[in-house]
């Protein structure tokens, strides 16, 4: 091929990508990759700024971890006693 990349070249590549990073790394790069190129299209696209995420004050979450906490302690007091 002239002028392109055929499979032998890009075998060449993945085998020197293997060496230099390890096959544990290629993942974690490749995701870092992918969810750049994303939140980059997003950001271009006006996405990011429709998302909305619901957001929980942490008062309320406090408030339910205490309550399950104190009906916890009454189904053991009733089966204790």
């Amino acid at each position: 091929m002239i002028g392109g990349i055929g499979i032998w070249e890009l075998l060449i590549i993945f085998g020197i990508l293997i060496l230099l990073f390890g096959a544990k790394k290629l993942p974690e790069i490749g995701k870092g990759l992918g969810e750049g190129i994303r939140s980059f299209k997003d950001s271009l696209s006006g996405e990011a700024e429709k998302k909305e995420e619901k957001v929980i004050p942490t008062k309320e979450i406090e408030a339910e971890v205490t309550k399950e906490e104190k009906v916890e302690a009454k189904e053991k007091e009733k089966t204790t006693a």
